[in-house]
């Protein structure tokens, strides 16, 4: 069997640190990008050695749309040094930060950035990923729970992540083809530095996410992880262009 390989961005701590280290102990050779600190990033990369596993990292700033395509080209150019060929067999889009503002008081400045990191720069890296993709592979876009139930103050950040999903669909619909899926991992409320780090150290906002949630409590990034490394495997060969909430229950 060839080494199968993922490009996944924004895995240097929370979800996308879970994510990678799960396909790592499927055996993936992990290619991750990192915003801003490359000491985070290394620890994931020890992490995986430590593991029996491959990785490496590459900084990316999914605020600047423009910057997509040169980490696609980093990473392409490292694989070829690697394995004599550029491609890959899957990609999660995972990078992004949140903002939390009324419709009243958003800014437009706000508005740009959420559409920046969450849509626009989703869009393009997949289509400069797109060659890349070997036939059979598979993509995974992470949403939010948001895009299904709404709170104040989400609204912006809830509206990309549904843009998101409509994109993963026309993904689904333009790549069956080649045989490459498409699909949304959408997490409900999660225990990371998200958005101030508030699901994990705000104990009133915990025992209210607990008590709409099924499961009786707040996610962990352990909850996430799986599910993903699950859309990137044979088993999943027959799931395509479907919006996979992951949220222990919340609000049903």
């Amino acid at each position: 069997m060839s080494q199968k390989i993922i490009v996944i961005t924004g895995a240097s701590r929370g979800l996308g640190r879970d994510m990678a280290l799960n396909l790592a102990k499927e055996g993936i050779h992990i290619v991750f990008s990192y915003h801003n600190n490359e000491a985070k990033a290394n620890e994931v990369i020890t992490q995986i050695e430590a593991l029996g596993g491959k990785a490496k990292a590459f900084q990316y700033d999914a605020s600047k749309t423009s910057t997509a395509k040169d980490f696609i080209a980093q990473a392409t150019h490292y694989l070829l040094q690697e394995y004599s060929s550029p491609n890959i067999d899957f990609l999660i889009n995972n990078a992004g930060t949140g903002v939390s503002n009324l419709i009243k008081n958003t800014t437009e400045e706000q508005f740009d950035e959420m559409m920046n990191i969450h849509l626009k720069s989703v869009y393009f890296l997949t289509q400069a990923a797109l060659p890349f993709i070997n036939t059979g592979g598979s993509i995974v876009n992470i949403s939010s729970g948001l895009s299904r139930f709404s709170f104040p103050g989400s609204s912006v950040y809830a509206m990309m992540k549904g843009g998101v999903e409509v994109f993963t669909r026309y993904l689904a619909k333009e790549l069956g083809e080649r045989k490459i899926t498409a699909n949304v991992v959408a997490p409900g409320a999660i225990a990371t530095d998200f958005g101030g780090g508030a699901n994990r150290d705000n104990e009133e906002k915990r025992a209210i996410i607990s008590n709409i949630t099924a499961l009786g409590k707040v996610g962990d990034p352990e909850d996430i992880g799986g599910v993903v490394a699950f859309l990137c495997s044979d088993r999943a060969g027959w799931v395509n262009g479907q919006r996979i909430e992951v949220s222990g229950g919340m609000l049903i």
